[in-house]
């Protein structure tokens, strides 16, 4: 059973599609990451798949349990980590803890979750005094009471510091490893990159693509790249470069000559143009297309995400 299903989901606003005919599957033990420009349809997604908003159509299944019928079977199973998290300022850490795990009738340990997300010298100060990375630790522990089935993370990554940073994958590894589903909504591609098993990208409303990293970097016609460390560079072997073909471009930069190659099979006459021009290759670095380039193109070029 899928920890997440979606099928043909739609929400309208009016006349305003802001999901459109939808449809997805989470496996449990998945990092799936879910990316789309503002305005694509993540949030409302996200809202019908946590009942916080009905959808129009379509069918959602969470943990096996329709979420708009069984709320409180689905809430008791999932940690949900919002991207901006609410908390009373005069309550301490340990006190958000200790509700929450009285919500999900669990007695899980407040220190050790603080300690897994690295604040527990801070567990009896009050929250209204926490920085915002600080408070983005503390909605990770409470998203982590009751060992849950799935994790929904909303742009988790918002406020911490790079040690936060770290210690956010490596609780999703973990979680992962675990068996659960971690459902990873981010603009910051290079930790989506590292992290996500999967990804879904929405546009307008719609998905329009699901797919591994590896295969979404594979669908760009973004050219290759190729880094050549030299022993020296010649005068105009930029522009020779430039001369092969498939071949799109050439540049030398920090000791480096870079190559783009429209055609994969230029990076071997690439490197053949340098021998033959009296050029040490000391080193060849593959550069893919990044999951930014992938996610503009299949965007249309909308790159505030």
């Amino acid at each position: 059973m899928a920890a997440i299903e979606t099928r043909s989901l739609t929400k309208q606003f009016g006349s305003l599609h802001a999901v459109r005919d939808v449809s997805f599957q989470v496996e449990r033990g998945e990092v799936f990451g879910f990316l789309g420009p503002n305005g694509a349809g993540k949030s409302t997604t996200i809202n019908v798949l946590l009942d916080f908003v009905r959808r129009t159509s379509g069918d959602v299944s969470v943990l096996g349990y329709d979420p708009q019928k069984r709320p409180r079977a689905v809430r008791e199973r999932i940690g949900v980590l919002p991207e901006a998290t609410g908390f009373y300022g005069r309550d301490t850490a340990r006190d958000h803890l200790r509700f929450a795990a009285a919500m999900k009738r669990v007695d899980d340990d407040p220190d050790d979750l603080l300690d897994r997300v690295g604040i527990a010298d801070a567990a009896d100060r009050p929250v209204g005094g926490f920085s915002k990375g600080m408070r983005k630790r503390l909605g990770l522990a409470v998203a982590l009471v009751g060992e849950p089935d799935l994790l929904v993370l909303d742009e988790p990554l918002g406020g911490l510091d790079p040690s936060g940073a770290r210690v956010l994958r490596d609780i999703v590894r973990a979680e992962r490893d675990r068996g659960a589903a971690v459902f990873f909504s981010s603009h910051i591609m290079d930790q989506v990159e590292t992290l996500c098993d999967r990804v879904g990208v929405m546009h307008d409303g719609e998905l329009v693509a699901v797919e591994t990293v590896e295969a979404l970097r594979n669908r760009t016609d973004a050219p290759a790249r190729v880094a050549l460390a030299v022993e020296s560079v010649p005068n105009g072997i930029a522009d020779d470069l430039a001369e092969v073909d498939g071949v799109a471009d050439a540049a030398v930069r920090d000791g480096s000559v870079r190559v783009a190659c429209a055609d994969p099979t230029a990076k071997a006459a690439a490197v053949a143009r340098l021998n033959a021009a009296g050029v040490t290759v000391r080193d060849v670095r593959t550069e893919s297309p990044s999951l930014e380039q992938v996610f503009v193109q299949l965007t249309d070029g909308t790159a505030d995400a």
